[in-house]
């Protein structure tokens, strides 16, 4: 078993998220958005990257499981039944399912985080993700991106990180 992690950067900024990335742990993090621009300083694509590779943090864009924008307006608009009715159509499309076992494929080899907007995961498209991948025995660990001290200080009570081992190594 082992464990992913969830993020939003919403209601923090980018020094509070890296350092609770950093505070668990992550090595890479996986960006769930279908749109990777924000107004927000620092959590565009390009400039994302470049400081979580300056903190030794992988950035990867998952651009096929973003939630496309009829999805987007209707979550926008608190139709929260056919925001995940158009989500869940939008993972059975082929393109989507295999960006999600590539996405599986990074969880289970590095200490991963999926990254969208929402701070409530419950709202946001990355619950159904991680949805799909504890289907193949990951599990599930929400973080809070505006307060990294949580972390450090309880770090005994956080999830393991475990990679997936061979048949052979088991």
């Amino acid at each position: 078993m082992s464990v992913v992690y969830t993020v939003g950067y919403e209601g923090t900024d980018i020094d509070r998220f890296v350092a609770t990335l950093k505070a668990v742990g992550i090595k890479t993090l996986a960006d769930v958005r279908a749109v990777a621009l924000s107004r927000k300083k620092g959590f565009s694509k390009t400039a994302l990257r470049q400081r979580l590779e300056a903190e030794g943090i992988n950035y990867l864009h998952f651009v096929a499981l973003g939630d496309p924008k009829p999805g987007r307006e209707a979550a926008r608009n608190g139709r929260m039944a056919e925001f995940q009715r158009i989500y869940r159509k939008h993972l059975a499309t082929s393109e989507a399912a295999q960006a999600l076992l590539e996405l599986e494929s990074v969880v289970w080899t590095s200490p991963s985080c999926l990254l969208c907007f929402e701070r409530d995961p419950s709202v946001c498209h990355r619950s159904i993700v991680t949805e799909k991948l504890s289907d193949s025995g990951v599990n599930v660990f929400d973080l809070f991106g505006d307060n990294p001290l949580a972390y450090v200080s309880h770090t005994e009570k956080l999830p393991s990180y475990h990679p997936r081992q061979s048949a052979a190594a088991a």
